[in-house]
């Protein structure tokens, strides 16, 4: 930079800059000062000769294990008919068995013309799993109430009257299907 440039930067400085003069002994007293709070914090910061934190970490991860295993263990668990009684249990494995034949006719049939029917049973099969899932809840809530027993016999039949009728429904589609042919081939 040039000497100019200084001059004219000091020169715009000038009445900004601290002239006062420290009074005397300023290092002294500050020092001094320094030394009581120095003095001060130490006295109140004492430092313990066992350190705490490894043992509070390990006794509240104690304390957390215990409190999820029992919570976990007194959690009930959610009934459904095979847990009622043998019959039931006989009942549910007759209903599941039977749904899942005819889940497997019904996937068999699956062609363009049976699509838009079969996809539409599958839904009304999701929905009622789906208020079977409550109703197994409610059993357990109601501690075995009849009423939801037979709820839970219904649903399992409006499930395989659902998929009988679809079926009945597809049989229909194919024998249009096949009558249509037939007249084609005969005119």
């Amino acid at each position: 930079m040039n000497k100019d440039k200084f001059d004219h930067l000091f020169d715009d400085l000038k009445d900004q800059f601290d002239t006062e003069t420290l009074q005397e002994h300023h290092e002294q007293r500050f020092l001094q000062k320094l030394n009581e709070v120095d003095m001060a914090s130490n006295g109140v910061i004492r430092q313990s000769p066992f350190n705490w934190k490894p043992l509070l970490a390990v006794a509240a991860a104690i304390i957390i294990c215990i409190s999820v295993f029992t919570t976990l263990q007194y959690q009930p668990e959610t009934l459904d008919l095979a847990s009622i009684s043998p019959e039931m249990s006989e009942t549910q494995d007759f209903f599941t068995v039977t749904i899942e034949n005819e889940l497997k006719k019904l996937n068999k049939e699956r062609s363009p013309l049976t699509e838009q029917i079969i996809s539409d049973a599958l839904e009304q099969i999701g929905i009622l799993e789906t208020d079977y899932k409550k109703l197994k809840s409610a059993l357990t809530e109601s501690g075995k109430n009849q009423r939801v027993i037979y709820a839970m016999i219904s649903n399992f039949q409006n499930r395989i009257d659902i998929l009988n009728t679809v079926l009945e429904q597809i049989e229909v589609v194919k024998q249009i299907k096949i009558n249509e042919n037939e007249t084609k081939f005969t005119i």
